[in-house]
């Protein structure tokens, strides 16, 4: 059966950081937009800023989807699963803004994740979760997965880039300053990185 819970603390907020992987919910208003769920990795790139909000890295990729729909109405919901151990899936169901590089609060927010290094990454922005509803369920029919290690291949595509090319690069790519709905994204040239 599954509980609510009001705040992110104690067995709850340790299952959320001892997971290497989280998902990403989203969807424009239109009734035929896009529902846009994204894979989130890379350790160290999660943290619980208090009981209430968490936030996570946004990197450099492709696409947008996620920044564009918080940019038009803030809904998000994040899931993680338990791959190993007791079966678990923790939902937040919360309002999300991404902060941008040239926003006052980059660089306190940037220090919630002392345990990875962004540079490599394409830093482009952090995205903050304020906690509307937070619920577990069962996660009976989740199998078994190991982890093995991080990817490398991320950081090697973008670690050759600096905020002129990373800015050139977002730029060439149809779904970054605009959403596939037409929803304003990341916002253009990328300011540099503080």
């Amino acid at each position: 059966m599954g509980k609510l819970y009001e705040r992110i603390d104690g067995r709850l907020r340790a299952f959320i950081e001892e997971q290497h992987i989280f998902f990403t919910a989203t969807a424009p208003l239109s009734g035929d937009g896009t529902v846009n769920l994204s894979p989130k990795g890379l350790t160290g790139s999660f943290a619980v800023i208090d009981q209430h909000t968490v936030a996570y890295l946004d990197f450099a990729g492709s696409h947008n989807e996620t920044i564009a729909h918080l940019r038009e109405n803030g809904r998000i919901t994040l899931m993680w699963c338990a791959f190993q151990g007791p079966p678990t899936i923790v939902r937040v169901h919360g309002r999300g803004e991404p902060v941008f590089r040239d926003d006052p609060r980059w660089k306190e927010l940037l220090g919630h994740f002392p345990d990875i290094d962004p540079g490599p990454h394409g830093l482009r922005a952090i995205v903050v979760v304020r906690a509307e509803v937070i619920r577990d369920s069962c996660g009976f029919a989740v199998p078994y997965m190991t982890y093995d290690d991080e990817r490398e291949l991320h950081a090697q595509r973008f670690s050759r880039e600096d905020d002129a090319s990373l800015s050139a690069y977002f730029e060439q790519k149809p779904d970054i300053a605009t959403s596939m709905d037409g929803l304003p994204g990341l916002p253009l040239p990328l300011p540099p990185a503080p």
